[in-house]
């Protein structure tokens, strides 16, 4: 329960959990925090040696490393192995996730990962490196002297981003959006929306927020918009707000946007499988883009002339 539900060791000490787990057994002897933080470190111990033995009866495997920043903003290293079993199978075990104050230089990511590689006994099995397209990330590759591969995902969502952040307009959409957004998610008048949601006999769904980092989500924030338009014009017609609900041109913007989106959200999300070898998937993936966008664009021109985009 500590480890699923990410619980802290002090639960065993609170009240109401007590008289809880009381009333399902009333002889049961509650251990103290630090027997309960034994307890799991011993199970730890004992799933990462399962892990080893797993990884170990591998003849080969690739390694994927990113960097990932806590709510706390304090850095860490994850680093996660990829190899296929013996019914072939892909098996994906994380091997660390390590706390890395240091400076992100290419030598102290080098060091930090040859580490975990020895921990792990696999320096002559790593076939591949897969990170992002970080320049610390890449001369960390080499001075590992290992094959290093850029992650297609990453380079997507860099390239969608990048182009989003271009568009002037668009920026003043998102901005608009990102306020009525806002408007319903910190307020009780969201509750208004979700009467009309049952009213019109649609699911109560709430609306998603964008995050500044992912183009993704600039994508799940207008699809979601668009999907509750109805019954989000008629709840901020009712509501004293000073946010300004958007138009119905603005709304076939944003319904463009969403059909020249959403094969990449596809492409990713067929990326970031785990039980599915990815690396099979890119050049197949990378002719359907562009054979989709392709046919957008040629659609859009034959409709609205050659200034179309």
């Amino acid at each position: 329960m500590v480890v699923k539900d990410s619980q802290p060791f002090s639960v065993v000490e609170d009240e109401g959990f007590r008289a809880f787990v009381n009333k399902l057994d009333a002889t049961y002897v509650f251990p103290t925090r630090q027997p309960l933080k034994a307890m799991v470190a011993a199970k730890y111990a004992k799933a990462k040696e399962e892990a080893k033995a797993c990884v170990l009866k591998a003849n080969a495997v690739s390694l994927t490393a990113d960097m990932l920043t806590s709510i706390n903003m304090d850095a860490y290293l994850a680093v996660t192995c990829h190899f296929l079993n013996d019914s072939n199978e892909l098996k994906t075990i994380v091997l660390g996730v390590q706390h890395f104050p240091q400076a992100h230089t290419a030598a102290h990511l080098a060091a930090a990962k040859a580490a975990i590689i020895e921990e792990w006994g696999i320096r002559h099995k790593v076939t591949c490196l897969v990170t992002t397209a970080a320049n610390n990330m890449i001369a960390a590759g080499r001075e590992l002297n290992l094959k290093h591969g850029v992650c297609i995902a990453h380079t997507i969502n860099l390239m969608v981003k990048k182009a989003l952040d271009q568009i002037h307009g668009l920026q003043e959409l998102r901005n608009r959006a990102r306020k009525v957004v806002n408007r319903f998610r910190c307020s009780t008048t969201a509750k208004v929306c979700y009467i009309i949601q049952v009213q019109l006999g649609q699911p109560t769904l709430k609306l998603m927020k964008e995050v500044e980092m992912r183009w993704n989500s600039t994508f799940l924030m207008f699809e979601r918009m668009y999907g509750e338009r109805e019954p989000l014009s008629a709840a901020m017609s009712s509501l004293q707000t000073d946010v300004t609900p958007l138009t119905s041109a603005e709304f076939a913007v944003v319904e463009e946007c969403l059909g020249m989106l959403s094969p990449y959200n596809e492409a990713i999300v067929e990326l970031s499988t785990e039980k599915k070898v990815s690396a099979s998937k890119i050049i197949p993936l990378m002719k359907m883009l562009d054979y989709t966008i392709g046919e957008q664009i040629s659609h859009k021109k034959s409709n609205h002339g050659q200034g179309a985009c």
